[in-house]
């Protein structure tokens, strides 16, 4: 454990809810990740979200309940469905990576928005998340360990 989980101990819901911004402040948080993780712990206290709700729910319900928390945007909760929950058929049409990405493999080059992307990557469906991660492996062929 480093030092700023030291200072706040074990980090969970009740524990982030006590903790004043300034505590958080000083494990090293900047005030406005401090309400981002207090909003985040409160949604675990109340319910909203659980952890049984990432097993349970469809990617569009847990996206839909992962951005209703300040500071998590589409982005985020789809960087957490692909690499924490490993759900086969996510595909973050923000991400600049796989715009590029796309564009390069795709579009001869030319510039490619969310919507063209959306269509090309129709056909992967429903392995999209592996489409992304070939993509992004494309831009940057060296070996990566996840």
């Amino acid at each position: 454990m480093g030092p700023a989980g030291r200072r706040a101990g074990e980090v969970c819901p009740q524990r982030a809810l006590a903790l004043s911004a300034e505590s958080l402040r000083g494990c090293g948080l900047s005030y406005r990740k401090a309400e981002y993780l207090h909003d985040l712990a409160t949604h675990f206290a109340d319910g909203r979200l659980h952890p049984e709700l990432f097993a349970e729910a469809d990617d569009a319900e847990l996206m839909a309940r992962l951005t209703a928390v300040r500071g998590i945007g589409r982005w985020s909760a789809e960087m957490f469905l692909i690499f924490h929950l490993m759900r086969p058929d996510v595909f973050p049409v923000d991400d600049i990576g796989l715009l590029r990405a796309i564009s390069l493999h795709y579009a001869d080059g030319a510039p490619v928005d969310a919507r063209r992307a959306r269509a090309i990557g129709e056909r992967w469906a429903p392995y999209r998340t592996v489409a992304t991660w070939y993509l992004w492996r494309a831009l940057d062929p060296v070996p990566v360990a996840y």
